[in-house]
Formats: structure tokens, sequence, C-alpha cells
């Protein structure tokens, strides 16, 4: 979540019963800490704010980074009606109800708009968030998600394309310091070590909810011991598991997901396991992980052992049926099998390459032979004339057949690797592009000397 940058409203002006994180919400966009790359000024979703013309989005990030705070800062920025549906929780009743008070808000004497916030709304089911569109589309209200998941995975397109997408960051040690900052002014709280400050910004891992939530029971706990400092080892003492399970020693999510990944590419199977567990032991959704290792079989085993991309989409379904902690272990199978299968990244780097040529190339031709020709007309042009039926020749391969458009020089994009299937692959383009020579073509179908 996001929270004040100064600490212009203290106790006095909120419920002491209220929680710490919910005291420190900011009231305006001044006050938020962290974000600036949307926030800041001149930054797209400022200009937003500023323009007075609320539109739908979807705030994309982490917990704990500020998406409900932006939401109901939007809705404080233009004197709009704010509801707020949880998708875990909610349901298509709470969607017809707040389109009954969106347009009621409408039709009302202040003719008040209405924003309509979804937390967590990837967790609502493709209908659900297909009922939204219509009110969407005639402006009824504007429309608010937020997400921890990638929208393009867990979004319905249709949904997605009438709104902006904003990507959301952790909140950074100087952030979360602030925060610190700020929650002891807030609250009565003892002297904290610089070290102890320093493993509780660790243990936040740039979530300020996180952050404040852990404050406010050390402040509890302090305050019982009657403590005048909080120490590293007294927080240790009182954290225990949950300080190790979350305590990353500074390190960032994604510097874990790669060193996960490198582990993989090394053929070390402990090491691979190792990382894999640290980052389900730390909280990493599961889902996110198996996504994680379909992208390693793809990019670093490829084609070398087509088996590994086909078991590492077994393990996502088996988390699925299972989910946790059953459901982990086919994670741990895949990750194990990754880590000491053949590798090959000979498509990763043809996929990389075919892209660059075309991007930079221009639109060439289909060359007549091998265009459609489903019409009389696009025959009577020569559409498919003389296309050869692959079929039909010799072990089914058209010896000189040029299927590149024409004056396109052989590009080589797929090299494959003398490793697992690919050493079998490498021989069969070997035999192809000699029958190619032969028949007088000087056409390549894959790999160059």
């Amino acid at each position: 979540m996001a929270t004040r940058s100064a600490s212009t409203s203290p106790a006095a002006q909120a419920s002491t019963h209220q929680p710490l994180a919910e005291r420190l919400r900011p009231r305006t966009l001044g006050e938020v800490i962290g974000q600036q790359h949307v926030l800041g000024p001149g930054m797209p979703l400022r200009l937003a704010f500023e323009s007075g013309r609320p539109h739908s989005c979807i705030l994309w990030g982490p917990p704990g980074v500020g998406k409900t705070t932006i939401a109901r800062l939007m809705a404080d920025a233009f004197d709009a009606q704010f509801i707020s549906i949880s998708a875990v929780l909610g349901g298509v009743k709470d969607i017809r109800e707040a389109v009954e008070q969106a347009q009621a808000a409408r039709d009302g004497l202040m003719q008040q708009r209405t924003i309509v916030f979804v937390d967590e709304v990837h967790r609502f089911n493709k209908s659900q968030q297909d009922a939204f569109l219509p009110h969407v589309e005639s402006g009824l209200f504007t429309f608010i998600g937020a997400t921890t998941e990638n929208p393009s995975f867990e979004v319905n397109s249709a949904l997605l394309s009438r709104a902006a997408v904003y990507v959301l960051q952790p909140l950074s040690e100087e952030d979360l310091k602030q925060i610190v900052a700020l929650a002891r002014d807030e609250q009565a709280f003892p002297a904290i070590e610089s070290v102890a400050i320093d493993r509780l910004v660790a243990y936040a891992d740039g979530d300020a909810r996180r952050l404040l939530n852990t404050l406010e029971t050390l402040a509890m706990a302090a305050a019982q011991e009657r403590l005048a400092e909080i120490t590293d080892v007294w927080l240790l003492k009182v954290l225990g598991e949950r300080m190790r399970r979350y305590d990353k020693g500074g390190e960032q999510f994604y510097d874990t997901i790669s060193v996960l990944h490198k582990s993989v590419r090394g053929s070390d199977p402990d090491a691979a396991l190792y990382w894999l567990v640290r980052m389900l032991d730390g909280g990493a959704d599961p889902r996110y992980m198996a996504r994680r290792l379909v992208r390693m079989a793809s990019e670093d085993i490829g084609l070398a052992d087509p088996r590994a991309l086909r078991l590492a989409l077994d393990a996502s379904e088996v988390y699925e049926r299972l989910g946790s902690p059953e459901g982990e272990l086919a994670l741990a199978e895949c990750v194990v099998y990754l880590a000491v299968a053949p590798k090959s990244n000979a498509v990763y780097k043809a996929y990389n390459a075919a892209r660059a040529w075309v991007k930079q190339d221009g639109t060439r031709p289909v060359p007549m032979h091998l265009r459609n020709a489903p019409t009389q007309l696009m025959k009577q042009l020569d559409y498919g004339k003389g296309y050869r039926y692959a079929h039909d020749e010799e072990g089914g391969f058209a010896a000189g057949e040029n299927y590149l458009p024409e004056g396109m020089p052989e590009p080589g994009f797929y090299q494959p690797v003398e490793r697992g299937l690919e050493i079998k692959i490498a021989q069969k383009l070997r035999e192809l592009r000699a029958r190619n020579a032969s028949a007088g073509a000087g056409t390549d179908p894959g790999e160059g000397e």
C-alpha cells in the first residue's frame, strides 16, 4: 500500500482503533510515497488525475504498493462515488448492486460520477468480468481493477482493451525507511536500532502494508516489555519464523527467479531445487513459478528435449488441481527434470533472429507458386502454379523447392546444437541440404555450415 509522505494528519484525526496502515493511508497524491514513475509530475497517472476526466484502468503490481490507495484518491480527485468490490468474496450480486448505485448517483440531483474498484480482479471468471463491459462502454461508471497477476493472462481481452494498464513497482528501501519514520511519528515507538530497520525493510520486500503491520506488532510487544530500544536481536526473537521466511538479505524478487533460471540452465538440480523452495517458502505464488518453468523449458531446453515443455505444462496443471502443498511436488519434479535435461537455446535464438530480420526488412511478397488459389480468377492469375506437393515427392521432400520470398538470402535462423534430440535434427537438416544441392537449388532448409 502507499502511505503518506508527511505526517500531516496524526492520530488525532483518525481513530486509534484503526490499523496503523489505515491511519497512514494518503489523502492526497502529494502524500504518496513511491510510484513516482506513474505519479510524478508529467507522468501518465498524474496527468490522468490532472485532466479532470477519469478513465478505466488496471493497476498491476505486488501487494502493498498502493493499488487501493490510488483508486480511492482518484475517486476523491473527481468527486466520484467510490464502490469497492472484492473479487475474492464478491460475485454477480455485488456487480448488480454496484450498477444500481451508479445509476442512482448519475440520475440523482448531484449527477455524481462513480468509480467501481475491483480488488483482485483476476479472481473473477470470464462471465463476471464481461458483466462490467456494457457499463464501462456506456460511461455509467469508471472501472478500476487491481491485480497482482499479469493482466495479459488473467483479465479478459475485451475488458483489457478498454482499460489503461499501469504497472506499480515494489517500494524501494528508501521509500520503506520513510514509512518507518512516519510510523514512529504516528504511534509511540521506542527507538529502533539501524540494523533492525534494515532487517525490517528487507523483510517487507517492497510491501508497505507488511512493513506497517509488522511495526504495529512490534510496538505492542515492545510496550509490554517496556523496551527503550528495538534491537536486531530482539526483533529476530519476536518475529522468529516469520522473519526467516521473508528475509531475503536485501535480494529482490526478480534476482531470485533469475538465479533459479540460471541454475536450471547450468544443469544443477540441487541449486535449482534450493532456489525453487526458497521462493515458495518466501511466499511466491506457485502459479507464477509454474509459468516460469514453462518459459525455461521453451528457452533453454527447446528441441533438445521436447518432453520438457510438456512436463512443465503438466506440472502447472497438477498444481491447479491439487493446490498447495501437494501440488508443489509436481513443480519440484519439473525443476529437477529441466535441470538435468539436455540444453539448447537454438529455437530461442532462431526466433529472436527472425524477429530482428522481419523488423528491419521490407514486406516481401509471397512467391506466386506458394500462394493460395481458392477462386478461378486467382488460378488464372497463376496463383499456386507450379507448386510441388511435398507428400507426392520422394521421401516426402520437394528437393530444390524454395519457400522464402524471391530474392531473400537464406537466413539460417535455426542452428541446432549437437545435444539431445537436436543431434538427430541437425543430421536430418544436413541430409535435406544435400538433396537441395543435388537438385541444383542451392537452398538451405535450416542449418548452415
